[in-house]
């Protein structure tokens, strides 16, 4: 039994082709008529109907009709019968044109249901007609035949639209579900009918009867499938009472999506929700499973599991209670951010669901669709997918990447291209330069992302069953905390080089995760290439241009705010990454700041990140003080000295005030550095009677002065290192 069937390439259609008639209903395979057909054979196959002609049943004179009918160049439908008095059976049948009579637009019919989406007014009150009647030998005869019709009617070149003439045969069913079970979508399934029968006429239907053939294939594979997925939740929830699991509409007759969460992915989303993938790339004809992970990313940069959803009616109305179910059993806390594929559908329940996410379409999901819908410009063109990859990812500002879409599609003269125009009034929500203001933990905000972070890659495949996806669901768990185990050994047990001797790249060595640091290392060492030029300064914040030796042209702006600790970078890498870039670390190198600030350390990065503990808390004696006394406190007393230094230097006099107020300051903080910081006596006297009487008890004012040599010769040093 397989677990549901192909998908399509563009999302099943449940309506009808331009030439079907009115009055079909959505969501079923109404493009084929409910009767069988049966071709007429032999000589029938020309003669025209006639009052008197006589058939061995219903059925033949119905099929006869139909065969007539298309090679005329109309569709047929069973109009009125009549009924024996005596035991109730059809004693006279009539087959009409299909555009006989008129649509019924009694109001009574319609003032209570929505009509969403209104039908093409088909029936122009054509009178063609094929009455018969049962005689007593058992033979239906013609009792009256109308031939003109009062509208055109269809070149045989088209026939096949028509919705009486789009049959699909028993040869051509086998062949749709052996392609199908081989993951073959409808496109390209129709595309060898096409070829196998010579052409789209002789296959006699469409791509939406092809369509909605394999959807209602898949539908009655998962009838089945289901009650197999509802046995194992159930199972699960008595093993686990942390195991949640929900289902849209009656258990027992389940219609809907249904979803679980084990204890585990719920923990983990207390942790790593800040940003979400909802993939759902598995139900397309690249696996065929309709089902779609909820998944983020942990302190590793590990895919980690947040929920899975198992996916039978894709209408709005039930994403939108897929995600209040899974927003529920995360706790009711929406995640800072969201990323899916580019679906119309999903992105309305989204923001019905999640007003206050930040919504991203993945932008692999974009590049696949674009290598499918370009296809003739890949091509033409060897490079437009460098030129399109470089217009999307390297970017620096939104100007920039206007002037390059325009110059992009200007030169492959792509400026009318539907897709392409789709897309680009959607760019906010998938172009890099738009979104890089976003939390979306991705290391870089340069990478090319080569898919959404599938968190079953490996472990399913197109032939996979219902059976199998539950071992191999376990297995993809068990194999991804071992992972995690790993990465967490290895990140205790495994003590990194160091590249630098600057305290930052030590802190952090001891902060974050293996992975991470190895990733901070990555922008700290390339700070050494880099050149930070102070281009403005207003008091309190200082601008830096960065750039790197020889690189002027492609410069990064750094804006500093000394007092407070905090940088902002164009390049927008903190915000989109939750780590520092190297262009703000280049300015913290020539500012002479030695270590991270805290609220640079996202704890979500950190070896802390599964603890109940702040990470403040947990490195207080360590780090945190050191960050929050040392650091601060540095900036603050370099930030007055430098004023105190250019105001002390403007003349002689000035200057001789400055050193000596220097001195004295000097004094008095050597005092309080030499006893450990006790401010309001020594010995039991004031520090400053202390001072001005130069020794008092066992206090040598020459041992003083000896103690202030090597402090001042480092803050020299750090002064002019700048």
């Amino acid at each position: 039994m397989n677990f549901g069937g192909g998908g399509s390439e563009d999302g099943d259609v449940d309506g009808d082709d331009v030439l079907d008639e009115e009055n079909v209903s959505h969501g079923n395979f109404a493009a084929v008529p409910s009767y069988s057909y049966s071709p007429p054979q032999g000589d029938l196959l020309d003669l025209e109907p006639y009052e008197g002609m006589l058939f061995e049943s219903e059925e033949a004179a119905k099929a006869f009709y139909n065969s007539y009918a298309r090679r005329v160049g109309f569709s047929t439908r069973v109009s009125s019968s009549r009924r024996s008095r005596k035991d109730g059976a059809i004693i006279q049948r009539s087959f009409v044109c299909a555009k006989e009579g008129f649509r019924n637009l009694n109001e009574k019919r319609t003032k209570d249901r929505e009509i969403k989406r209104p039908r093409t007014i088909t029936r122009v009150g054509c009178k063609a007609a094929l009455s018969v009647k049962i005689q007593d030998s058992g033979k239906w005869v013609v009792s009256n035949f109308v031939k003109e019709h009062n509208h055109e009617l269809v070149p045989p070149d088209q026939v096949h639209c028509l919705r009486s003439h789009r049959q699909i045969s028993g040869p051509a069913k086998t062949l749709i579900d052996t392609l199908q079970a081989a993951g073959m979508g409808p496109r390209r399934i129709m595309s060898a009918l096409i070829k196998e029968y010579g052409g789209i006429s002789k296959v006699g239907f469409t791509e939406v009867d092809c369509r909605n053939y394999m959807r209602n294939n898949r539908q009655r594979s998962l009838e089945g499938d289901i009650q197999l997925l509802l046995d194992y939740l159930k199972h699960m929830n008595i093993q686990n009472p942390g195991f949640f699991y929900a289902v849209q509409g009656d258990e027992d007759q389940c219609t809907g999506n249904v979803f679980w969460a084990d204890s585990k992915a719920r923990t983990n989303y207390i942790y790593f929700g800040d940003t979400v993938t909802f993939d759902t790339t598995y139900r397309s004809n690249r696996y065929r499973l309709p089902f779609a992970p909820f998944t983020g990313v942990n302190h590793h940069g590990q895919p980690v599991l947040f929920g899975c959803a198992f996916l039978i009616n894709e209408s709005e109305a039930s994403f939108i209670w897929l995600f209040k179910t899974w927003l529920a059993a995360m706790s009711g806390q929406p995640p800072l951010s969201m990323t899916t594929d580019h679906d119309a559908v999903i992105s309305s329940a989204i923001m019905q669901v999640f007003p206050e996410t930040r919504h991203r379409f993945c932008k692999w999901h974009i590049f696949k669709k674009c290598q499918e819908k370009l296809s003739h410009v890949f091509l033409e063109h060897p490079n437009f997918e460098a030129d399109f990859h470089k217009c999307v990812n390297l970017t620096e500002s939104t100007e920039e990447f206007e002037t390059c879409w325009l110059s992009l599609v200007d030169k492959y003269g792509l400026r009318d291209h539907d897709w392409l125009q789709l897309i680009y009034l959607d760019r906010r929500q998938w172009v890099q330069v738009y979104l890089r203001d976003t939390f979306f933990a991705e290391m870089s905000i340069t990478q090319r992302s080569d898919s959404m972070n599938s968190y079953f890659d490996g472990y399913v495949n197109a032939s996979t069953n219902l059976n199998q996806f539950f071992k191999l669901y376990e297995k993809a768990v068990e194999s991804r905390t071992e992972k995690e185990v790993k990465a967490d050994y290895d990140t205790m047990n495994a003590f990194p080089v160091l590249k630098t001797p600057s305290p930052m790249e030590k802190q952090a060595s001891e902060v974050y995760t293996k992975k991470l640091f190895m990733r901070f290392q990555e922008e700290l060492v390339a700070t050494l290439t880099f050149m930070a030029n102070k281009v403005e300064d207003d008091g309190l914040v200082t601008t830096y241009q960065v750039a790197k030796f020889g690189d002027d042209h492609r410069a990064y702006y750094v804006r500093f705010n000394v007092l407070e600790m905090k940088a902002t970078c164009s390049c927008q890498m903190f915000e989109f990454s939750g780590l520092l870039c190297r262009h703000v670390l280049a300015v913290f190198r020539v500012t002479n700041v030695l270590t991270l600030p805290s609220h640079y350390i996202l704890k979500r990065w950190s070896r802390s990140a599964k603890s109940n503990v702040a990470l403040e808390d947990r490195v207080a004696d360590i780090i945190n003080c050191y960050l929050e006394s040392h650091t601060v406190r540095y900036n603050m007393l370099r930030h007055e000295a430098f004023k105190f230094v250019e105001k002390g230097a403007e003349t002689a006099d000035s200057y001789a005030v400055a050193m000596t107020a220097l001195e004295e300051a000097s004094k008095k903080v050597s005092l309080v550095v030499k006893h450990d910081g006790r401010i309001s006596l020594v010995n039991g006297h004031c520090r400053e009677n202390l001072i001005r009487n130069g020794v008092r008890g066992n206090y040598n004012i020459e041992d003083e002065q000896r103690s202030l040599a090597c402090p001042l010769a480092e803050v020299s040093h750090f002064l002019f290192f700048v």
